[in-house]
């Protein structure tokens, strides 16, 4: 005859929820922690930008203008560029109309 004995501490659910509950602390404590480097980042910007301190619409606006004032220049290089062209082909086309029989119109 084989007698099993099976011993389970008393204490061992109440350690098995506490460190459950540690576990959880320290995922709180992090995302804690994470959020006060954020604001201390951001604090920084903003004492270093003379203390102004911008909403997320306004850095979002100052972003979206930057990204508008790169596409006006490159739009404006490309007219400039057309205007080039077209300066050119008129050239050409009084040059023939000069020198090519007048009938190119």
């Amino acid at each position: 005859m084989i007698v099993t004995y099976h011993y389970e501490r008393p204490d061992q659910k109440a350690l098995s929820e506490l460190e459950q509950v540690v576990h959880h602390l320290t995922e709180e404590l992090a995302g804690w922690r994470r959020r006060t480097l954020k604001a201390e980042g951001e604090l920084q910007d903003a004492r270093a930008n003379g203390g102004v301190v911008a909403g997320r619409e306004l850095t979002q606006a100052r972003q979206r203008l930057i990204e508008l004032e790169t596409e006006n220049q490159a739009l404006r290089q490309r007219i400039d560029a057309a205007k080039d062209r077209l300066q050119a082909l008129a050239g050409r086309l009084l040059f023939l109309e000069q020198h090519g029989g007048g009938n190119a119109a």
